[in-house]
């Protein structure tokens, strides 16, 4: 388990099975707060879905976050795209923690698992309404490029390079 707020306990960032209990409960908080912040809603089917085993050793990862209490308060996770990049997907962080550094440690974690899955370049899409994610990514060095996935929900699209 890694304490991904050094000293402080606030949160733990660990990788775990995409289809445990605790994720899937993760990924419906993600959508249900998606679903409120679309005018027209939010489904995960329509937003570039990935394949089975995507986010499972050696093509990906999925890690969940965990507040001191050890109650799931975010994920996301980690895939080799076609191309050889690695893809963030699924992105979130409960209000409980945010403002706390769970964002970026997540997406710090997210970079190392994709340099483990062997990828010099990282690439991730986002909404427009998610303006704070834009600024966690600006300010985590990404840079904004055309779009490279079909996902209908986003409106941005950015890359970093790890090496």
């Amino acid at each position: 388990m890694k304490d991904a707020s050094p000293g402080s306990g606030q949160f733990t960032i660990t990788p775990e099975p995409i289809d445990g209990a605790d994720s899937r409960a993760a990924l419906e908080q993600y959508v249900g707060e998606l679903a409120r912040l679309f005018p027209a809603g939010f489904d995960p089917g329509r937003a570039a879905p990935p394949e089975p085993g995507d986010f499972t050793p050696p093509r990906g990862y999925f890690l969940l976050v965990r507040d001191a209490a050890g109650e799931a308060r975010g994920c996301g996770a980690v895939r080799v795209a076609e191309g050889g990049f690695a893809e963030i997907r699924r992105m979130w962080i409960s209000p409980a923690l945010r403002g706390q550094g769970a964002g970026r440690a997540l997406l710090a974690d997210l970079e190392l698992h994709a340099s483990k899955l062997g990828c010099e370049v990282v690439r991730l899409d986002t909404a427009a309404e998610l303006r704070a994610a834009r600024s966690l990514y600006a300010s985590a060095g990404y840079v904004e490029i055309p779009a490279y996935n079909d996902n209908e929900y986003a409106r941005h699209w950015f890359e970093k390079s790890l090496v």
